[in-house]
């Protein structure tokens, strides 16, 4: 038998053999059906209650250069790449589907906010979630789906995230806050890039911090977020902003994100937890 001079094999096997014994991964049931929910994915990244999230949506890109423009967005010290899918019905416009998320996830290592305003999500929730999806959301005005496509979103691993467009009223929400990772507040109406931000919105934020008290969901804005409306929303309660023409219209990303995520964080050191900002004047329905 030769002798290892270097010890390197011994020193593995005994590494490999000091290994504790793996514990059993307790996974939790649908109450319902009994299926098997998985994990969170794991490209999910802390999640830091009142911490300022900028997520550029990837829809204001350039898609000659999409590759380089995901790029730009991973050295630009943003959180999320959010992801607007569209379906040509539930909005008056088209986006891309699966495969065009699948080809990207390699590009970045970002968490992937998949937005879907589809009529028909609950096709769509499995090829996302195998193209890298971390986050899916799905709007409430999908009416009485809405509760199986969350248990469907959650047994796919994936956190689940609920949209409300701007004339839809706060009450068709609030029964499913309990259930969800993200409240989505649409501050445009969907379907396209570079609309106007609709201020009568901004009551819609501060009702969904109120009834955030003991849960645990992120208050999400998109739709005209820029330097001119983040802190505004900011001070109503939102702590994860979707910002596309902003960000993407600027020959250099970072210093816009860090603009965004400056003036989001002096805002919301306003805002107490204690002392939740008055209601504006438009109402919150």
């Amino acid at each position: 038998m030769t002798s290892n001079p270097t010890g390197q094999e011994s020193s593995l096997t005994f590494a490999r053999s000091a290994r504790p014994p793996r514990r059993p991964v307790h996974r939790p049931r649908h109450p319902a059906c009994g299926a098997t929910v998985r994990p969170s994915a794991p490209v999910l990244p802390p999640l830091r209650w009142l911490a300022v999230i900028i997520a550029p949506s990837l829809l204001a890109a350039n898609f000659t250069r999409l590759d380089r423009e995901i790029r730009r967005v991973s050295r630009s010290g943003a959180d999320w790449l959010h992801l607007d899918i569209m379906d040509g019905h539930f909005v008056p416009n088209l986006s891309f589907g699966p495969a065009v998320v699948k080809a990207i996830r390699p590009l970045t290592r970002l968490f992937f906010d998949v937005h879907l305003m589809c009529s028909r999500p609950d096709i769509l929730l499995e090829p996302f979630a195998k193209a890298g999806a971390g986050q899916i959301i799905v709007h409430v005005e999908l009416g009485k789906s809405v509760d199986s496509l969350l248990w469907k979103i959650r047994s796919l691993g994936l956190k689940a995230g609920l949209a409300i467009n701007p004339p839809t009223p706060m009450a068709a929400v609030q029964p499913f806050l309990r259930r969800i990772d993200e409240l989505l507040i649409m501050t445009v109406n969907p379907g396209f890039g570079g609309q106007s931000f609709i201020h009568e919105t901004v009551p819609k934020i501060q009702q969904a911090y109120r009834w955030r008290k003991q849960l645990k969901y992120r208050i999400a804005v998109g739709g005209g977020i820029g330097p001119d409306t983040i802190g505004e929303c900011a001070m109503a309660g939102a702590d994860t902003f979707v910002a596309g023409t902003s960000l993407f219209a600027k020959t250099l990303m970072r210093p816009a994100v860090r603009r965004l995520r400056a003036l989001a964080t002096n805002a919301a050191e306003h805002l107490s937890a204690t002392h939740p900002p008055p209601l504006a004047t438009a109402s919150a329905a």
